[in-house]
C-alpha cells in the first residue's frame, strides 16, 4: 500500500513565504501524477498545483507566479522522488489544510497484474494572518 507523508506547514504573516513536501513510500508503484489540494474551513477541497509523471506541471488560477511545485531529481528510484510546493507571496485567503495527492499504479500480492489507486496524505495546516 502507498502512503503520502507531508511535511511542512504552519504560520506567517501575509506575504511571507513558506515550503511543504511530501514524500511517497510502499513497494511496487509508480507515480502517474502528484500535487497538492487545499481546504478552507467551510470550502471544498481544490487542486493547487500538480506535475506529471513527464514533468508537466498545472497550478489553479489564483496561485500561479505565486507557488511553485517540483520533484527533487536526486533519487533513482523516480517514484519515491519527494514533491515540493514553494509557497511565496502568501495570502490571508491561502489559509487551508493543503493535503498531497497522488494517483499512482501499484503492484501487490492483492493486485499482481497492478491497479490505479488515489492516496491522499493526512493533511497540514497553513495559516496566514493579514
Amino acid at each position: 500500500q502507498v502512503h503520502l507523508v507531508e511535511t511542512g506547514g504552519g504560520s506567517v504573516q501575509a506575504g511571507g513565504f513558506l515550503s511543504l513536501s511530501c514524500a511517497a513510500s510502499g513497494s511496487t508503484f509508480s507515480i502517474i501524477i502528484i500535487g497538492w489540494y487545499r481546504q478552507a474551513p467551510g470550502k471544498q477541497r481544490e487542486l493547487v498545483a500538480s506535475i506529471s509523471s513527464d514533468g508537466a506541471s498545472a497550478y489553479a488560477d489564483d496561485v500561479k507566479g505565486r507557488f511553485t511545485i517540483s520533484r527533487d531529481n536526486a533519487y533513482g528510484d523516480g517514484a519515491k522522488e519527494p514533491v515540493y510546493l514553494q509557497m511565496n507571496s502568501l495570502k490571508p485567503e491561502d489559509t487551508a489544510v493543503y493535503y498531497c495527492y497522488a494517483n499512482v499504479f501499484e503492484v501487490n500480492n492483492d493486485f499482481p497484474t497492478g491497479r490505479y489507486v488515489d492516496v491522499w496524505g493526512q493533511g497540514t495546516l497553513v495559516t496566514v494572518s493579514s
